[in-house]
């Protein structure tokens, strides 16, 4: 979208709401690839993320957030609505997701928590390809634009890519000239290994999410590249005993799956051939533990 001057467009759009509402997907569709990891779990998202999409004339620097929520008071709860605020101040335009006809205490929450921002903002209502009529979005948008009177709203379908253009244009206009602050080839400011422990974690909650608690996460002892081979060891930390045994399943079987399933994503997004290992190991209280948290790479 180059305006008379021929000037490059570059600008940062945070991605908010509450858990499960769709944000990671919608970040990885306007991206065109899987960036974020998503699943049907709440929460599933925990540190910020910049997606990078770059264009002839303009570049977005999409943060996704962890979701708002309340009501819990461990140090990982604490850190995660520390990120999602943080993300929204300074950010030249703000993309509020919430779940078709639904509005919650949390999402009144996290509109309560917009309305300091000076930001521009985009109501998103996700997911409208399972409304089975969508002339019940009518009064719904009305009311939304009654809590929000300056925002935008655009109703979505971020798995079927549905008004994704539509969505993209808006937050353009909102973005300000500015020369492009990434190399066009990059996509994301996270690491390789930080990707390779989040795709880890995305197949154990996908895969294990009805039986496992939110107390496992991933870290990356080992991560090399030789050739066109990458080798990579990830420990997965649990809290329990009782937690190691699930996530291992009868002969190994479990963990064997989630290593499958999580190679083939690293090998897809890293256009390599993956030599992945997985170990599990018990660290308690490791969530309620900021120094552990921060070990792990939980920080701002």
């Amino acid at each position: 979208m180059l305006d008379e001057d021929n000037q490059q467009l570059c600008g940062y759009v945070a991605i908010v709401g509450r858990p499960n509402v769709g944000k990671s997907t919608l970040l990885n569709h306007l991206l065109g690839l899987k960036l974020s990891i998503t699943s049907r779990k709440p929460q599933t998202t925990r540190h910020n993320v910049l997606g990078i999409k770059t264009a002839d004339d303009y570049q977005l620097i999409f943060v996704d957030t962890p979701g708002i929520h309340s009501g819990q008071d461990k140090a990982i709860n604490r850190y995660m609505n520390k990120a999602a605020e943080t993300a929204i101040r300074d950010v030249d335009a703000i993309v509020f997701v919430v779940d078709r006809l639904l509005w919650t205490e949390a999402d009144q929450s996290v509109a309560e928590r917009l309305r300091a921002s000076a930001s521009p903002l985009i109501i998103a209502i996700n997911k409208i390809d399972r409304l089975e009529d969508t002339a019940e979005l009518l009064p719904h948008i009305e009311y939304l634009q009654g809590v929000m009177p300056d925002a935008e709203i655009i109703p979505v379908s971020a798995l079927q890519k549905k008004n994704l253009d539509m969505l993209e244009n808006q937050i353009i206009e909102h973005i300000p000239q500015s020369g492009f602050l990434f190399p066009e080839e990059q996509i994301t400011d996270r690491s390789e290994r930080f990707l390779a422990a989040e795709l880890v974690r995305e197949k154990i909650t996908r895969q294990l999410g009805a039986e496992l608690p939110y107390q496992i996460t991933v870290e990356i002892e080992a991560f090399e590249i030789k050739g066109h081979i990458r080798h990579i060891n990830a420990l997965i930390l649990v809290e329990r005993e009782g937690q190691k045994k699930i996530i291992i399943g009868e002969k190994g079987q479990r963990l064997k799956s989630i290593g499958q399933a999580a190679r083939i994503d690293m090998e897809r997004l890293f256009d390599s051939k993956v030599m992945l290992t997985l170990w599990v190991k018990v660290r308690s209280g490791w969530s309620d533990d900021e120094r552990a948290l921060r070990s792990l790479g939980y920080q701002d």
